[in-house]
């Protein structure tokens, strides 16, 4: 386990450093922000690539935490009750690579927490990976076209010679069903299990080993898709629409002193009366806003901007330029001090 926990952290760090250099690289493409899949705000694809990349951290913090516990020897406990020869235990530990022991006997006979921590873990990987797939099965359909993928992670229909089906994301996808499987699994076993050894603990290996090979395939296949994805700017920025502007609008008012509560009302009646008129809101002229309170002048007119928009959301971890590439320093910065470990 502590091999396997090793190279899988390799991986992920691997992973890590590849979204963080494409934030970089990325930062000027402007894209809807979504909340309950319906356009809500502009944001950069760089502060989306981030906000998946920073869960992947969480996700490597969880490894090494859990490899405290994997670094334990349980040798030298015998069958329950401890070692009859007297055997210097600590020397070894630490002539077989561990930093300490299983301290009791009848709890390292029958001690799988490791197994289990580990298998969520892989879980919970799974479950960011899944999130960060379906996200880019949705922006590649059809209807959005915000990215494409490579052909290396993808497939034709074999039917349909037009198709071009994003596998190797509905794979990654999938196999999250296999992980939450894995981990369920084994604390159902643990769950009715009376002290120390049982032959039951037998089953924890299948599950353990599956996982391993799981997430071994699904994180260089998550490296290599957002390697080789080609974002679309321009159909991102075509997604972009007037009424992701409606809480501007309402912020605008509340610079000028109108409390929000106000204005997230009088904003709603710039959308209907936009709605009304069959124009979009940024056509709104002060004109138009004028009558809806008096707090409008006519600098309102300056709202009416994508860029703007997101670059007033300037605060840590927002999505202006500067707030964006300060996250992308501060994730290759963690994973630099991780990734000495």
């Amino acid at each position: 386990v502590k091999e396997e926990v090793e190279s899988m952290r390799a991986l992920l760090v691997t992973l890590l450093h590849v979204s963080a250099k494409r934030a970089e690289s990325e930062i000027e493409y402007l894209m809807p922000g979504y909340t309950h899949l319906q356009p809500a705000q502009p944001i950069r694809w760089s502060h989306w690539i981030l906000s998946h990349a920073w869960r992947w951290k969480r996700d490597l913090e969880r490894l090494d935490d859990l490899n405290k516990r994997v670094d334990k020897m349980p040798l030298g406990s015998g069958a329950l009750a401890g070692h009859p020869f007297n055997i210097d235990r600590e020397a070894l530990a630490k002539d077989l690579g561990f930093s300490g022991l299983c301290m009791n006997s009848l709890d390292a006979v029958s001690d799988r927490d490791f197994i289990a921590e580990f298998l969520f873990f892989g879980t919970m990987l799974g479950i960011h990976l899944s999130q960060w797939a379906e996200d880019l099965i949705i922006y590649g359909s059809g209807e959005f076209r915000y990215v494409a993928m490579s052909d290396a992670y993808s497939t034709g229909s074999s039917l349909m010679p037009q198709k071009k089906n994003p596998d190797a994301l509905e794979l990654l996808r999938g196999k999250s069903g296999r992980n939450i499987g894995d981990l369920i699994g084994l604390l159902t076993t643990l769950k009715g299990l009376p002290s120390t050894y049982n032959k039951d603990l037998q089953e924890d290996k299948e599950l353990l080993f599956d996982c391993v090979d799981t997430l071994n395939a699904c994180i260089p296949i998550a490296t290599g898709v957002m390697s080789t994805l080609k974002p679309n700017p321009e159909r991102m920025r075509g997604g972009l629409a007037g009424e992701m502007l409606a809480t501007d609008l309402a912020d605008y008012l509340v610079r000028k002193g109108v409390p929000f509560r106000e204005t997230h009302h009088i904003a709603g009646e710039a959308v209907a009366l936009a709605e009304d008129r069959g124009c979009d809101l940024m056509d709104l002229k002060h004109a138009d806003l004028q009558p809806l309170h008096e707090a409008f002048e006519p600098d309102v007119e300056s709202v009416w901007s994508m860029e703007a928009s997101v670059e007033c959301r300037s605060a840590i971890g927002g999505t202006s330029k500067a707030a964006v590439l300060s996250q992308a320093k501060a994730l290759m910065a963690e994973i630099g001090s991780l990734g000495q470990k």
